[in-house]
C-alpha cells in the first residue's frame, strides 16, 4: 500500500484535532451556553484551527522533507520545530480564557493536549489510528446523551462549581454537533487581538466579561 501523502497525513490530523475539541466536555458546556457570545459554535472551530496552526502544515511539505522531519522527531523531539504538549495545553487553557470566560480546573486541557500530541506523531508517521478511534467516539457520540462535569469557574465567580448536564441539555448539544455533518471542520478565521489582562492587587489575573 502506498504511503500517504502529506496533503492527507494534513487533512486527517486536522479531523483528528477538530473531533477532539468537539468532544472536551469543557468546551462542549461553554458552547451550549454560548460562554463565547452567539457565535461560541463557530469560535469553537476557528479554536480547532488555531491549535493545528501551532504545527508546521504537512501539505506544504515535500515527501522527503516529511522523511527529515519524522527523522528529527524520533532522534532530538527538543530541538524540532514541533510544539510539545505543554505548549498545546497553554493554548487551549488561554483560549478557554480569553474566548469563552473559562478558567478549567480539571486535568482536562492537559489530556485533550497530550491526545493531539500523540496524534501528530502518529499522523507524521503515516498512522491514523487515533484520528479513527476519535472518529468512531464521534459517530457513537451522536444521537446519544453523555452526562457531562466539568470542574472550572466563569466570569468572577470565584466559587468551584461542579456542572452537570442534564439529559435534555446534552440532547441540545447532540443536535447541534449532528448538524455539523460526519466530522467538525476548521474555520479559518484571523486571530483577535488579545486584551492585556487586568491584574489586582494580590496579583491574579482578574476574569472580565468582554465587550462584544
Amino acid at each position: 500500500m502506498a504511503s500517504p501523502s502529506p496533503s492527507q497525513i494534513q487533512s486527517s490530523f486536522e479531523r483528528g484535532v477538530a473531533i477532539s475539541l468537539h468532544l472536551w466536555p469543557a468546551l462542549a458546556l461553554a458552547v451550549q451556553n454560548n460562554w463565547g457570545g452567539p457565535d461560541s459554535a463557530d469560535k469553537r472551530d476557528w479554536f480547532a484551527g488555531a491549535i493545528v496552526d501551532l504545527f508546521p502544515d504537512i501539505s506544504k511539505l515535500t515527501p522527503a522533507q516529511l522523511s527529515a522531519l519524522v527523522s528529527s522527531q524520533s532522534t532530538s523531539p527538543e530541538s524540532s520545530d514541533e510544539p510539545d504538549q505543554v505548549d498545546v495545553e497553554t493554548v487551549l487553557l488561554q483560549v478557554m480564557l480569553d474566548e469563552f470566560e473559562v478558567n478549567v480546573e480539571d486535568d482536562s486541557a492537559y489530556e485533550v493536549a497530550e491526545q493531539v500530541v500523540r496524534m501528530r506523531n502518529e499522523c507524521l508517521r503515516g498512522k491514523f489510528d487515533e484520528v479513527e478511534a476519535l472518529t468512531r467516539r464521534w459517530e457513537a457520540k451522536k444521537g446519544k446523551s453523555e452526562k457531562v462535569e466539568v470542574v472550572f469557574k466563569k466570569g468572577d465567580d470565584q466559587d468551584d462549581t461542579d456542572w452537570d448536564t442534564d439529559d435534555d441539555e446534552e440532547d441540545e448539544e447532540e443536535a447541534e454537533d449532528a448538524e455539523m455533518g460526519d466530522a467538525p471542520a476548521l474555520v479559518n478565521a484571523p486571530r483577535k487581538e488579545k486584551e492585556e489582562p487586568e491584574v489586582d492587587e494580590d496579583g491574579f489575573q482578574k476574569v472580565t466579561r468582554k465587550k462584544r
